[in-house]
């Protein structure tokens, strides 16, 4: 009996961390989600990180190699010659080598679609919109249910909603600055992008 209300406290504490998800607002809109593919080149994002979870922190350098339609292989450097890691998406397929914490940085799948502005969440029923100004918000399932949020026709905000509560969420501050949360678990990974290179077609074998 004492195990299960330790439990059941724990569960409690988790689910009063994670905000509030507020009603949509706005016009209902048609249901029409933007078109957010990945640029028609090769590109290579350089960026800074830092991943928090909990009482551990983690920083460093690293890169994203982009190549559309649905491809993105991600590296990882530790500072000061700490190690790293790297994996690989391929439309919804995940590889992360066994070696390192890269695993541990990684948001889900559509969440790391999200951090590169592309909307790609599974298919769920019941999809709604509301339009306010420039501002387009889209939910798609019911509980739980993803909503996006975007700016014209960018990608600004995905959130996963759970019991009335954001569970996980990538907030994009333009091109140049993504945050992704685990809200109930204290966990983040922030991305500040150095630049953007267009590259030439990359080798075959980052993919494999």
């Amino acid at each position: 009996m004492r195990r299960s209300l330790v439990l059941l406290g724990g569960v409690l504490a988790v689910s009063a961390c994670a905000p509030k998800a507020t009603p949509l607002t706005g016009d209902i809109a048609p249901a029409r989600i933007p078109d957010t593919s990945l640029p028609r080149v090769d590109q290579k994002i350089v960026f800074n990180w830092v991943f928090s979870d909990g009482d551990y922190r983690a920083k460093g350098d690293g890169a994203a190699r982009v190549a559309p339609p649905d491809s993105v292989r991600l590296d990882f450097f530790v500072s000061n010659g700490m190690g790293g890691g790297y994996a690989r998406l391929v439309g919804d397929a995940l590889t992360v080598p066994s070696e390192g914490r890269v695993h541990d940085y990684l948001p889900p799948v559509p969440m790391i679609w999200a951090t590169l502005g592309r909307f790609a969440v599974p298919p769920l029923p019941d999809t709604v919109a509301r339009v306010d100004g420039d501002t387009l918000r889209i939910e798609i399932g019911r509980n739980p249910r993803w909503r996006a949020t975007f700016a014209g026709h960018e990608l600004r905000r995905l959130e996963l909603i759970d019991g009335g509560r954001i569970r996980e969420r990538t907030i994009r501050d333009g091109s140049r600055h993504v945050t992704y949360e685990r809200t109930g678990a204290h966990r983040s990974l922030d991305l500040s992008v150095v630049r953007v290179d267009t590259v030439p077609n990359f080798d075959a074998s980052i993919w494999q």
